[in-house]
């Protein structure tokens, strides 16, 4: 049966770079999955900019500014058109595994609703769910050195995207720990059987 390494963790907490990681140290290959693939892909008239609603820039995705604790932030809403974009990736992810194609996802559970589609399409047994954390600090220091990244994105959402109520089957802290050491703590992982989405499934 086909893997899947499911990553979740705030922008700039260093997913992606896990994920090449992974595939350079995997014996077998991994196709990478990730959220920014499919939001790139999307045309540009619906991915807004504090767009009002009924926009063409709100159905697919806003970028919205807003502050949390006085503190101006960006926030990432998904019209519509988005959420399918969305519901489309994990299906991606799903048929790549049906076809014997072992996948690492890179993504951003902003609704407990996503975490709750992949269990639906996804095999229990075959997937492991990461928790992928940084310190806000890092956070913050990397987004400021990435082009194309609003300020306060990584705020935005970083308590939100772990606030889906499941236990992880690992979590990993990439505020200083080498790209390598992460990723073979989650290869050292992956010798147990997968945990996470099996007890989502019983519950």
């Amino acid at each position: 049966m086909s893997n899947v390494i499911l990553l979740n963790g705030c922008s700039s907490a260093g997913k992606t770079t896990l994920a090449w990681t992974l595939q350079n140290l995997l014996k077998e290959p991994y196709q990478h999955v990730a959220l920014d693939h499919f939001r790139d892909g999307m045309p540009g008239r619906v991915r807004g900019l504090n767009s009002p609603e009924g926009d063409p820039g709100a159905s697919g995705l806003n970028v919205v500014p807003g502050k949390i604790n006085d503190e101006w932030v960006t926030h990432i809403q998904f019209g519509e058109y988005g959420e399918r974009v969305l519901a489309g990736m994990r299906r991606t992810v799903a048929t790549l595994t049906e076809l014997g194609c072992n996948v690492i996802v890179d993504d951003l559970l902003f609704k407990p609703a996503y975490l709750e589609d992949y269990l639906e399409v996804l095999n229990p047994k075959t997937t492991w769910f990461i928790g992928v954390k940084c310190s806000l600090e890092v956070v913050k220091e990397r987004e400021a050195l990435r082009p194309g990244r609003f300020p306060g994105t990584a705020i935005s959402h970083f308590e939100q995207v772990h606030a889906h109520g499941a236990t992880y089957d690992l979590e990993v802290d990439t505020s200083h720990a080498k790209p390598a050491d992460v990723a073979q703590q989650i290869i050292d992982r992956m010798e147990r059987p997968a945990e996470a989405f099996r007890a989502l499934e019983s519950r």
